[in-house]
Parts: C-alpha cells; structure tokens; sequence
C-alpha cells in the first residue's frame, strides 16, 4: 500500500515462533531501515524478487505527489532486492473522475521513468522484468486497484493496456459497474458489463486480479476469464475470518485455473489486527496446502521504506482511519490501532528475513524461489507472453 496515495487500504503459532527463533540464529536480518546484508551472504542472490502489490513511497513523506521520487525510496528499493513491483496508480476511491485520475497518473509515472532510466524501467513484459534484473533497475509493473475507470465503455481497457496497464483489479472494496467488493454484503458477483470488461482484458492480454473482490465475483471471473486470472495481494480467510482475505474456495479455483495468489503483509493476517511475521508464514504455508506450491506467492501492499517513528505515525493513522471509515472504505480490521504493514516484516531487508523464516521452516531453495518471485513470473508469462 502506497500510503501517500490510499493511507491504508492463530495458526501454528508455537511452531512458527520456534521457526523465527532459529531464522535468527541462522543470520541476524538487518533492522528496518538500515542497509542490505553484504551480497556475499545475501540468500536473495540469483533470484528474481517480484512483489504483486507494494510500491516506491516513503511514509515518513506521505504528501509526496504522486510521480516524485527521492534518494531513499530509490536506495531502499534497491537494497530490497526486489526485481520488480506492481505499483498501484490511477483511480481507487474518492471524487475525482476515475477516467480522468487514472490518465493523469499514468503520465507521471512515465515521467517519473524518464526522469530516472537508471534506476526505473516500465515493465511491459516478462522480457523487461529479466531486463530490470539484469540491468539493476527497479521494474515497476503499472496496476489499478479498481476498475471504475472503465466508466460504461469496456473498451477503454484497450486505452489502458496501450498506455501500459498490466495488471487491473476490478473491484475495490466497495460496489462499482462490475461488480461487488469484499465489504458489500449483498455480494453481487460479475455483471454482464463486468463479463464485457474481462473480455476486453483477456484481449489484450492484462492480468485480472480480483484482490478486494467479494466472494461470487472471485468465482465467476475465474471461470469467466479465458486466462488466468490472480489474485496479488491477500490473505486466507481459514485462518482469520475477515472479508479481505479469501476463502479455500477462491483461492483453490484460482489455482485450479491456473492463477497466482500474492500473500500481504497487513493487519488482516490476525484478528488482533497486529501480525507478525509468524501470521505471514502461516498464511503462505496454508496458501501452499490449498493451492499447491506453483501458484503463491508475496504481495506485501507495502514498500521498502519504513516508517521512522512508529509514535509520530499513530496520529497520521488516526486520521486516516476515520477519513475512510467516513468514505465507506475502510474493511473490518482497520482500526486507529492497526498498522498496515507488519511490524517486524518491513523496510529494505524484509525478503531476505523471509526467506530465511522459510528455510528454518524447512522450505527447499526451489520452493522459496518460486514463493519470491518465479510464481509471479510464471503467471506473468501465462498472461503477458514472454
């Protein structure tokens, strides 16, 4: 989650915990914030790190316009050893003109490219995330949270994936002309106009996520689309019951299908609303059982940066929360006490303390790299071409 855009969008504990305790003692992760272990020890090298859902934002920042950079987000993406990530832009909630948002941030996101070629390259396929790997640059995989900007034309999907939209999200937690968000209790799945616009993006070859989706759309956008179809940042509604992770039943289908599932890194990982990186494994490891090893993988909703000080933070929360809760988008388990990210899962060095949580779990290297990234990849493949 890109907090200077949208704010803030039970397991085997026992044994998990016994799991970080070894991860630490097998190596140390630097704390949030500070720089990458040296890359000789780096358990990252030789893969390709794929976030399904993060960004390139400081919160320490937040009224940073949309399209500006700074050294640290640069320099803490780059520690990150992340190849690529899917950057929320364009329209999500709120009174703008979704069409006309949507547009406008598309610009300056090309323009935030071209301002700076050595760090950032727009990912357009399977080929430049290898390229963005290879050459040292951050991909940045352009993706909408909501399809709204579609506004009664599913053709603008043709518009979108002109300008370089590979990923769109049809739902966001509330209503719109598709369909249902994962807090509308009615439910309503795929409207036919939804169907029209899952056409449109099967054509042209765009990623379908149905992260934030209710339940009935999830199921017939999968059997809609004739691709597959992901769903980029999640958690398993198995393990905590709250509308914005999804049930075995999604997540199985979607794997059935073909598809990908991106765990999050976010308060909705536990019903206490405070998760740890304990709730983050056990949600791959149950995503795992339902959906088989090929089809998972890490959408954190969250970048590389940390915030600084977690005090100052709860007042800008405060505010946040209440501002969406008023706007009617805020999903059950966002509270003024929440924080979304987790906190000792965060900043530069977060993808190797999971790796390393993994492997003292007991996951092959092979496993873990396709958890990083080689899913992503994959089903990047399955939907872009290479």
């Amino acid at each position: 989650m890109t907090l200077n855009r949208r704010q803030f969008l039970t397991g085997s504990a026992a044994t998990l915990a016994a799991a970080t305790l070894a991860s630490q003692a097998l190596a140390s992760p630097a704390p949030a914030g500070r720089s990458a272990p040296a890359r000789s020890s780096d358990p990252l090298k030789g893969l390709t790190v794929i976030n399904a859902l993060g960004g390139i934002d400081d919160p320490n920042l937040p009224d940073t316009p949309t399209g500006v950079l700074t050294p640290r987000m640069i320099a803490d993406a780059r520690a990150s050893g992340e190849a690529a990530v899917n950057c929320t832009l364009g329209y999500v909630a709120g009174p703008q003109d979704p069409f006309q948002q949507s547009v406008a941030d598309i610009g300056l996101y090309d323009a935030m490219i071209r301002k700076n070629p050595r760090d950032l390259l727009k990912v357009l396929s399977v080929a430049d995330i290898r390229r963005a790997r290879a050459e040292n640059k951050i991909g940045l995989i352009y993706g909408f949270q909501n399809a709204a900007q579609m506004g009664d034309d599913a053709t603008r999907a043709d518009i979108f994936a002109n300008l370089g939209v590979r990923v769109i999200q049809l739902t966001y937690n509330v209503r719109n002309q598709l369909g249902d968000g994962s807090i509308v209790p009615e439910g309503r799945g795929l409207t036919p106009f939804g169907h029209q616009v899952v056409e449109r993006l099967n054509a042209n070859r765009v990623m379908v996520d149905l992260s934030h989706s209710g339940r009935q759309i999830c199921l017939d956008a999968a059997r809609a689309s004739s691709q597959p179809i992901s769903i980029n940042h999640t958690g398993c509604r198995a393990l905590a019951d709250l509308p914005r992770n999804k049930t075995d039943e999604e997540l199985r289908l979607v794997a059935e299908k073909g598809g990908f599932i991106g765990i999050y890194f976010m308060p909705f990982l536990n019903l206490s609303g405070h998760p740890t990186a304990v709730d983050v494994i056990a949600h791959v490891e149950h995503a795992i059982k339902v959906c088989g090893e090929d089809h998972v993988g890490i959408g954190t909703d969250g970048g590389t940066t940390p915030v600084d000080d977690l005090d100052a933070y709860k007042t800008a929360l405060i505010k946040e929360v209440e501002d969406r809760k008023a706007k009617g988008i805020a999903a059950p388990g966002e509270r003024d006490d929440t924080h979304p990210f987790v906190d000792d899962l965060r900043g530069p060095d977060q993808f190797r303390k999971l790796y390393r949580l993994l492997a003292a779990r007991g996951h092959r290297p092979a496993r873990i790299e396709k958890i990083l990234g080689a899913n992503f990849m994959r089903h990047a493949t399955d939907v872009w071409g290479a």
